[in-house]
């Protein structure tokens, strides 16, 4: 089947999409600048699992779900369903560990980077220049020959494990949906106040995520892609769908009266210029050595890629992991643990990216 999204103009389009529904999700619901964010979104997941208890983010939000199963569907239709793994599993594990601290000491991954820009918080300007920033040191790796190693084609089967652990968890969000007033259901925690305790109705905000996961399979649709390919070849294809992604939410944020520029009283989000920076840095190198931002990893992990699932689940057990010991951020700032956890990431990422080049020839 021909793919009418692959061309010039469809990764456009696709990012117009995806602005314009970010900020709809937003207006249904979701916490303010927070229409999508896969680390939020992620984190909220891993609290209605119980794997934390931060009370605030505990949500089994259905556009990540939406995500995955979108991304399956397209790669089937299209017969680029590929089951693979096996390229340095564990290393993938804790570079999503470490990119999930630093989202949460932004509070927030690049899509909502893009998407609280959009809506008019200037503290992204500093959380995107990290994010450019820890790219750019990511792609001094690639171009010295960083590599993790090819990965393997095995049992289709095993490609299905992570969208049937999706269909797994629309099913216990199904049979067990939050009460009204109730913080836990018979197999869920879900927030009363805070982010968590916002969010779009179910069956659209899980729609939406079919949609967005079905539209970014076909376009490679990729944030960290778009600044890497610009850096290393001057390839401004995927940029041109992040620059439609922030125009497009721009304009509906206008039109939906949801544009508040300023750098105080920002929804979910801190004034600390120096950690939106560092936290976005170390999430970018993170990203540039598994090979794809958050989102990406999820469309891979749609479409058969184990190692992408080992990412995304590294990704939730950082999300524990820094609300389990006090490293996320919160609109009074990052925390001193958090500080130091930024400092730990990149001293591990810089030892893996140091350590994992193979010779160029």
């Amino acid at each position: 089947m021909k793919n009418y999204l692959g061309g010039k103009w469809g990764i456009v389009v696709v990012g117009l999409i995806i602005g314009i529904l970010a900020s709809l999700l937003q207006f249904w619901g979701n916490p303010g600048n927070m229409g999508i964010c896969v680390a939020c979104f992620e984190r909220d997941i891993a609290g209605a699992l119980g794997l934390h208890r931060a009370a605030v983010v505990q949500y089994m939000r259905p556009e990540i779900i939406g995500f995955v199963l979108g991304s399956f569907i397209a790669a089937n239709m299209f017969k680029e369903f590929k089951a693979r793994m096996g390229s340095a599993p564990i290393v993938r594990f804790v570079l999503g560990i470490f990119a999930m601290i630093g989202a949460l000491i932004f509070l927030g991954c690049p899509w909502r980077a893009l998407l609280r820009l959009a809506g008019g918080d200037w503290n992204a300007i500093l959380g995107l220049i990290g994010l450019a920033f820890g790219i750019w040191i990511g792609t001094r790796f690639l171009q010295s020959g960083y590599s993790l190693g090819r990965n393997y084609k095995t049992y289709k089967s095993a490609g299905w494990i992570m969208p049937l652990t999706m269909l797994g968890f629309l099913a216990i969000l199904l049979f067990d949906p939050q009460v009204a007033g109730a913080d836990k259901g018979k197999l869920l925690f879900y927030s009363i106040e805070g982010p968590g305790s916002m969010h779009a109705p179910l069956l659209i905000a899980l729609a939406i995520g079919l949609l967005v996961g079905f539209l970014a399979q076909r376009t490679r649709f990729c944030t960290m892609g778009a600044i890497r390919d610009l850096i290393l070849f001057k390839d401004a294809h995927l940029f041109k769908g992040v620059a439609a992604l922030v125009v497009a939410a721009f304009a509906a944020n206008l039109a939906l009266n949801q544009f508040h520029p300023g750098f105080t009283e920002q929804p979910v989000a801190h004034t600390m210029h120096l950690w939106n920076f560092a936290g976005m840095a170390l999430a970018g190198l993170a990203f540039v050595l598994a090979g794809g931002c958050p989102g990406r990893q999820l469309f891979l992990a749609g479409e058969g890629d184990g190692d992408a699932a080992v990412f995304v689940w590294g990704m939730i057990t950082g999300a524990a992991l820094a609300h389990n010991f006090g490293l996320a951020s919160s609109p009074a700032g990052a925390t001193p643990y958090g500080m130091v956890a930024v400092i730990i990431g990149f001293i591990v990422c810089l030892f893996i990216g140091f350590t994992m080049r193979e010779k160029i020839s």
